[in-house]
């Protein structure tokens, strides 16, 4: 007789398939436990092109169920965190020496038709000449399609599918690895280590997911999980940031010679983001860097377009994620499939373990629910899919009331103006409430750390989001590090000590 509680599920992981994995099976009535190692979306799941999309260019792969499934999902999870993802324009302009225009208009009627659409417009096309995207790019641009994707927060939107999941009963532990896995008469006996203390103790659960993301193949090898020969592609994703290189609210995706695309988006109000790229990583995962040849390559082909240079030194930061991919032999790092793979090894006699390669951030929710079916034959009596309709904590109003809700806490609260007013909206939308709960006025809120940030909101992130240093406050629950001082960071620094102490 085991002793203690035996939970239904154990994932690894606490990125975005993991947390989406952990919320959906909460809310089927399984009892849940996550453990990651580091911080929440620490790895691949805040390092994306922050975009929920079709994924236009996997139409020249033929990856078209990856693409309609991604398609359908914009809408679906749009409606489910409208403070955290909006609808996005994006400009793509014909030029001559690459894919012909009837080619574009070609995969763009596809994409605007492979997945039905009721929120977001359609493709049109436009004149470079006369429409104001023309004027940031080199004069020989003239033509141009523009179409609909979304903008997400990526690592936001792992941290509402941790607080949904835990408000389902799920237990999230952040900090915590896994070091041991074992079978012992139907049941995983899982051995987990505080990463602070380093602690032990151990877990009991009828079914294991391994959802470590680029550790995948780590988790497999260091806990003996049986699996079969095929395995785990690594692909290095990079970006940069720079000072705003275009006016309007639309984003660019462009064409590379060598047949790749990549991106130009409006970031944080004064800066672009530039990405990415597809090069296949060797190496330790746990502190991805770009390279230099990255950067170079990134402000090489941003040159082709724009009018102004960028250089490395207009670079005022970067950051590198790897994606997991399912390794399905391609020649090369861009082609490599992006859709998820999921492999289960057990049966009625042997406890299930199921690992998850591959993956994109806009089909997380799907991958959740297919997950969940594949462990369905071990749990029965697990509640039907419930995600389609629902939304994420904060998400509780429809994208057409953006502007309202930005102007109702405005008005309850008339010192945040309306800068601050909106950025509180976009990062927690109802929960913004939470943090400001009866202040009167901005020195109610506790010590200002600059950027409009806090300590009522910072102390926030540390009791509600899992937040437990500076990085977790200003690169992944925001991005103020970019709007912020070394000398506010240093204070931010020992004031997060401070309350952590006092937790």
């Amino acid at each position: 007789m085991l002793e203690g509680q035996t939970y239904d599920l154990f994932v690894i992981g606490g990125g975005i398939n993991g947390c989406g994995i952990a919320r959906d099976a909460a809310g089927r009535g399984l009892n849940v436990y996550l453990c990651e190692q580091g911080d929440l979306a620490q790895g691949t799941s805040s390092s994306s092109t922050k975009l929920i999309h079709g994924g236009l260019r996997y139409l020249e792969h033929y990856e078209f169920r990856l693409v309609r499934e991604s398609l359908k999902e914009r809408e679906v999870l749009l409606k489910s965190a409208p403070h955290i993802i909006s609808p996005l324009r994006f400009i793509l302009p014909h030029k001559k020496d690459m894919r012909p225009a009837w080619l574009l208009r070609l995969g763009l009627f596809i994409y605007d038709h492979l997945g039905g659409r009721e929120i977001l417009p359609g493709t049109k096309s436009i004149n470079l000449e006369r429409d104001k995207a023309g004027i940031p790019l080199h004069g020989n641009l003239t033509k141009a399609f523009e179409y609909s994707d979304c903008w997400v927060d990526d690592a936001r939107l792992v941290i509402l599918n941790a607080i949904a999941a835990q408000r389902l009963g799920a237990k999230i532990e952040t900090q915590t690895k896994c070091i041991s896995a074992c079978r012992d008469n139907g049941i995983w006996v899982l051995e987990i280590e505080d990463q602070k203390t380093e602690k032990r103790q151990i877990i009991h659960a009828k079914a294991l997911v391994n959802a470590s993301g680029p550790w995948v193949q780590n988790v497999i090898d260091e806990c003996e999980l049986i699996f079969s020969n095929e395995g785990v592609r690594l692909v290095r994703g990079s970006h940069i940031i720079v000072p705003k290189m275009f006016d309007h609210d639309r984003a660019y995706i462009f064409q590379n010679l060598d047949g790749r695309i990549f991106f130009a988006i409006p970031y944080e109000n004064d800066f672009t983001l530039i990405g990415t790229t597809d090069e296949d990583h060797q190496g330790p995962v746990d502190h991805v860097e770009i390279t230099k040849d990255e950067i170079e390559y990134l402000c090489k082909n941003a040159e082709e377009y724009f009018i102004r240079k960028i250089t490395p030194s207009d670079v005022v930061w970067s950051y590198s994620g790897v994606r997991p991919l399912y390794d399905d032999g391609a020649s090369a790092a861009q082609k490599a499939t992006r859709d998820y793979v999921l492999k289960i090894n057990g049966d009625k006699n042997k406890a299930p373990v199921l690992n998850i390669f591959g993956g994109k951030i806009t089909t997380y929710r799907r991958l959740a629910e297919a997950a969940l079916l594949k462990l369905h034959p071990f749990f029965p009596h697990m509640k039907s899919p419930w995600t389609m309709d629902a939304t994420l904590p904060g998400g509780e109003f429809d994208i057409q009331d953006f502007p309202k809700k930005v102007a109702e806490i405005q008005k309850d609260y008339p010192f945040l103006g309306e800068e601050w007013s909106l950025r509180l909206i976009k990062m927690y939308g109802t929960r913004a409430w939470e943090i400001l709960d009866q202040s009167k006025k901005k020195e109610d809120l506790g010590f200002d750390f600059g950027a409009t940030l806090s300590q009522n909101e910072v102390t926030f992130m540390i009791n509600e989001e899992w937040a437990t240093s500076i990085e977790d406050i200003l690169w992944r629950r925001s991005k103020l590090g970019l709007h912020m001082t070394n000398a506010q960071t240093s204070i931010l620094e020992e004031k997060v000590k401070t309350f952590l102490d006092a937790k």
